[in-house]
């Protein structure tokens, strides 16, 4: 595989417009701490969404779906596909609420939804911690993936192709804040789709493999295309399919996917325009991500296992690559190595754009915690915009250098999302619940968070000294999950509650209504319908018509026209049931 002058100058094309987007939006970004922060608040939906969905389009993304066909098969993908589950939730529960509390990121919002000092220290310290610690595994897995592609399709050594991507990216991200991620993010997606789908096109295509219908019938594929994993088997459908939709979506705290949302999502949803605009740019982001992107993924690791069936294949074929580096999630990259000029450099420039999308976005994230919550908040809150802004620029910089650091120690993609699930494995609760409860506390998260890591830790330790080999990752997570919910639950209860004037002041910010709120009457809309049975019919609804439309194209593509058509079908109808689900009901006051 060699890169051609065209696959040079589409590369560098890319990077080129990269830069003068961060040039452009850097005047406007470096006038005040919001500006570089949430652009403005004036985002329209359907740019946030795309953003979103650019993001998540990450270079390790493929590499994960990847990694997980050549291990678990198709149906494998559960993993993050229960994940949506999350998602419609956050779309018809939480975008509004976030949206209207005003607050910057979604650290800021310890403050107005408790008091005290317990809520300052876990605004400063989850600050700390999420924009140091758990932000840089985020890029360190980012960055892993960035590796392998840079390795196979660039013939670069890692730190080459970190230094280079990570150059470009923290100019036009630390010049023009998060309205210069955005918008590159949409230039990204354009670039990453088209480069997906006409990849997937031609790979299937290849002698090698010989057409769709030779690919699926191929004995090396047949065995890994089912979309449901074999249910006679418990070892094989409890973890892919049961942990992920009875324990993981809502108790894992995973990037994109946070329970009741938070992060780069919150960020976008503060970002919004409006309320309606909050809402709509995450439907978009959760029908894309999960109905539109993964089976162009799907069908290069299928094709993979004919081209390089094992892990031996893949070191003979590129014998540049480390030894530690070699894994199944390499093959992604691996079978892009195969596409002709001109198209080589386009899917080259996209993945790269992934890349550079999910690291801007991080790291502007990340800045924002480390500024708005614990810089301006402990150490200088006397500080000007622009002295706000600098320190974001310093803090984007230093996130940075510490993720892609990390990202040469790695190995695997499927072991950044695994270490990722665990970090906050029981936690999730907690996100859903405190908006609509009011005994949880300041100490209840506390207690959660401390508890979580040393519960998952501890059980580990003990399954390995007694059994003398490591707990698998789908046990470690629900035992983890359950005994560190049943931790924080306890807390609520024995913890002193928050004081009466700071929940009342919640109440009237966000009006988050319910059963849980008895007692507290918000200033204004005291007379609305409290939106959450609503909400769980369209999060239903939601997750049937995308799941519909997901499962109903693989049946397609496999040739099962009659059903996949159904299916699909169906997603549509769950699609328009939803349209009039949302709309509100007579008599509702405005």
């Amino acid at each position: 595989m060699h890169l051609t002058p065209l696959d040079w100058s589409i590369i560098a094309g890319y990077f080129a417009l990269a830069l003068v987007v961060g040039l452009l939006a850097s005047r406007q970004a470096g006038s005040s701490v919001r500006g570089y922060f949430l652009a403005g608040r004036d985002m329209p939906w359907w740019l946030l969404g795309v953003s979103m969905v650019a993001t998540t389009f990450s270079a390790d993304t493929p590499n994960l779906v990847t990694g997980l066909v050549r291990k678990s098969g198709v149906s494998g993908n559960w993993t993050w596909w229960a994940f949506l589950l999350t998602g419609m939730l956050t779309v018809f529960v939480y975008a509004r609420l976030w949206r209207r509390s005003g607050v910057m990121t979604d650290m800021e919002f310890y403050e107005l939804r408790y008091g005290g000092k317990p809520a300052a220290f876990l605004r400063g310290f989850r600050a700390i911690y999420l924009g140091l610690v758990f932000n840089v595994v985020v890029m360190a897995a980012v960055s892993l993936a960035a590796i392998k592609l840079g390795g196979i399709l660039l013939g670069w050594d890692g730190w080459l192709t970190l230094l280079v991507a990570g150059a470009i990216t923290l100019a036009y991200s630390g010049l023009g804040g998060l309205r210069a991620v955005i918008l590159t993010d949409f230039v990204q997606f354009i670039l990453a789709m088209v480069g997906s789908v006409w990849a997937a096109i031609v790979i299937v295509g290849l002698p090698e493999v010989g057409g769709l219908s030779a690919l699926l019938e191929h004995p090396l594929v047949s065995g890994k295309t089912a979309m449901l994993p074999d249910f006679s088997q418990s070892e094989v459908w409890v973890p892919l399919l049961l942990v992920p939709i009875a324990v993981q979506w809502w108790a894992a705290y995973y990037p994109g996917s946070e329970p009741g949302g938070g992060g780069y999502i919150a960020q976008r949803i503060f970002s919004g325009k409006t309320e309606g605009h909050a809402v709509g740019a995450t439907l978009l982001y959760n029908v894309a991500h999960y109905a539109l992107r993964p089976w162009p993924w799907i069908l290069v690791a299928l094709a993979s296992l004919i081209v390089f069936p094992d892990l031996d294949d893949l070191h003979a074929a590129f014998p540049g690559i480390p030894q530690d580096k070699v894994g199944d999630d390499l093959a992604y990259p691996a079978m892009l190595s195969l596409l002709p000029p001109g198209l080589l450099g386009l899917v080259t420039a996209s993945l790269m754009a992934a890349f550079m999308s999910t690291m801007s976005t991080q790291l502007n994230l990340g800045a924002s915690y480390l500024v708005n919550d614990v810089w301006a908040r402990f150490v200088r809150p006397e500080a000007s915009e622009r002295e706000l802004v600098r320190a974001g620029r310093v803090a984007t910089a230093l996130s940075l250098v510490m993720g892609s650091a990390l990202g040469l120690l790695l190995t695997d993609a499927t072991q950044a999302f695994n270490i990722l699930l665990l970090l906050g494995a029981g936690t999730g609760g907690i996100y859903i619940l405190r908006w609509f409860w009011w005994r949880i506390n300041a100490w209840t998260e506390i207690i959660a968070m401390v508890g979580s890591l040393i519960i998952a830790g501890h059980v580990t330790f003990v399954h390995q000294r007694i059994f003398g080999e490591p707990l698998p990752d789908h046990v470690g997570l629900v035992g983890g999950a359950l005994a560190t919910t049943a931790l924080w639950l306890a807390a609520a209860f024995v913890t002193p509650r928050e004081d009466h004037a700071t929940l009342q002041r919640f109440v009237d910010t966000v009006r988050p209504g319910g059963p849980g709120w008895r007692g507290f009457q918000p200033a204004t809309g005291a007379g609305e319908p409290w939106p959450v049975p609503r909400g769980l019919l369209c999060m239903f609804l939601g997750c049937v018509a995308v799941y519909c439309v997901l499962l109903g194209t693989g049946h397609v593509l496999y040739g099962n026209g009659a059903s996949g058509y159904a299916m699909i079908g169906a997603g549509v109808a769950a699609a328009v049931a939803l349209v009039f689900a949302q709309k509100e009901p007579a008599g509702t006051p405005a």
